[in-house]
């Protein structure tokens, strides 16, 4: 049967890896098997085993660099891509994105000292959340971190801290623009009805009352409007906004230094997805911002943006191998994977999509309209799928799957369900492999257990 066109033969963009379904070192090697940053991919499994988490250095390099590339091109004025690393933590993507010159975004302890452990500077992490607790935002000022205010709760205890160490603390605050997305419900965070920030018809209560205190100062304004956005014009609507809000802050006495347009860039999980590029992204938002600043005759701000899954997603696969069939005839064949909810819980949590093929036979060769498989994980819940009716070629027991565009949620949202380990993560690059994350063992997830001594026989 003639060979069947597949997405792994899309032209790749190597200056917006957003706009790709693979990494940018993808290939078909000689044996007709699929590699990545040079390595054959059965052979890693073979040595770290599955499932297995890849990223391939040169895509993530080239999303961080897309984003300082766009920001020097089309923003006249100061800027700082700032990446959010709740898409993927760790100390070396902390490490990896320091190194590229981008600050850090977190929203825990924990993600404010992986920054710090793996080298971003105190000065260009930023510090977010709906719920910080009285440790972390401690935490924040000891580190000179600052902190973005999310609610009057926050600004309280900050108050509180900055009279106690008589030390001044410069903040930001995070609004809501009410500016709606075409994303999915549960990660839209720009309407006005949202958890996170002040709303915009506060502000002037809040400028008010941070205008009060004795040794707040307020330096910056911080706004999100949502995830995998493919839309350009809510963030050309939202740098005009913002510059509005500097204004109405202005009023107030407070010389607002930086502006941070959040993130929100959608990537290519599909081939029916079309984001727009890294670069268009920042020039609308730059645009937009460089154009109301004119207007109101201001200076411009420094422009920050926080970037995630537009980063690491496209740099990330997941490999598994395939286990048990059921065949149910008329209706469905299922085909078991080693994984699933645990290492992957982005479908049955937002019924996500994402693309995959075989590793042994990438292109499907040989494949026809029969060859649909409904990919089950090995969890016992009967919402664990990762893909309903996919079509792959003829396929067995002990094959492996190669998930694309999980760099990004996957990782970071991991658990141990079912008591199931997590897996290793190794970094490619020039025909060579490093691990960056161990594989938990069955015994590892037993550590924090305790049995109290009156069950001790």
């Amino acid at each position: 049967m003639e060979e069947k066109e597949s997405f792994l033969k899309q032209k790749i963009d190597a200056n917006s890896p957003n706009k790709n379904i693979v990494p940018i070192t993808t290939s078909i090697e000689s044996d007709g098997k699929l590699s990545i940053g040079g390595c054959s991919i059965e052979e890693l499994v073979k040595k770290y085993d599955s499932p297995l988490y890849i990223l391939d250095e040169i895509t993530l390099r080239n999303s961080c660099r897309a984003y300082k590339k766009a920001l020097e091109k089309h923003y006249p004025g100061k800027s700082l891509p700032i990446y959010a690393s709740k898409a993927n933590s760790s100390i070396f993507m902390s490490n990896l994105v320091s190194s590229e010159g981008l600050g850090l975004d977190a929203v825990s302890e924990g993600e404010l000292l992986t920054a710090l452990k793996g080298g971003v500077p105190n000065e260009k992490i930023v510090f977010h959340g709906n719920n910080k607790s009285d440790k972390e935002i401690e935490f924040a000022v000891r580190n000179n971190i600052k902190v973005i205010v999310d609610n009057d709760y926050d600004l309280e205890r900050l108050e509180e801290i900055s009279n106690s160490i008589d030390r001044d603390l410069e903040i930001m605050i995070r609004f809501t623009p009410g500016i709606e997305c075409h994303t999915h419900e549960y990660i839209r965070t720009g309407s006005f009805d949202s958890k996170f920030g002040f709303g915009i018809e506060y502000l002037n209560i809040l400028f008010d009352r941070i205008s009060k205190t004795k040794r707040l100062k307020l330096r910056g304004l911080h706004a999100h409007i949502g995830s995998q956005i493919f839309e350009l014009d809510p963030h050309k609507d939202l740098g005009e906004i913002m510059v509005n809000v500097i204004l109405d802050a202005k009023n107030f006495g407070h010389d607002i230094e930086k502006l941070n347009v959040g993130g929100g860039l959608g990537i290519k999980y599909t081939e029916n997805d079309d984001p727009p590029s890294i670069d268009e992204w920042v020039k609308t938002i730059s645009t937009s911002v460089v154009k109301a600043c004119k207007k109101h005759n201001l200076n411009l701000p420094t422009l920050m943006c926080e970037p995630g899954r537009s980063i690491v997603s496209t740099a990330g696969i997941t490999i598994y191998k395939i286990g048990a069939f059921k065949e149910i005839p008329g209706i469905r064949t299922y085909l078991s994977v080693d994984g699933g909810m645990s290492d992957n819980p982005r479908p049955i949590t937002y019924q996500s999509d994402y693309s995959a093929c075989l590793v042994g036979n990438p292109f499907n060769i040989n494949t026809n309209s029969k060859n649909k498989y409904t990919i089950a994980g090995k969890h016992c819940e009967s919402g664990d799928v990762l893909f309903k009716e996919i079509e792959l070629a003829n396929c067995k027991t002990g094959d492996l799957i190669c998930v694309f565009g999980t760099g990004a949620y996957n990782n970071s949202m991991s658990s141990n369900y079912n008591r199931i380990p997590r897996p290793a993560a190794v970094l490619v690059c020039d025909g060579e492999a490093e691990i960056i994350q161990k594989r938990e063992s069955p015994l590892d997830l037993l550590k924090y257990d305790v049995l109290p001594d009156r069950f001790i026989k």
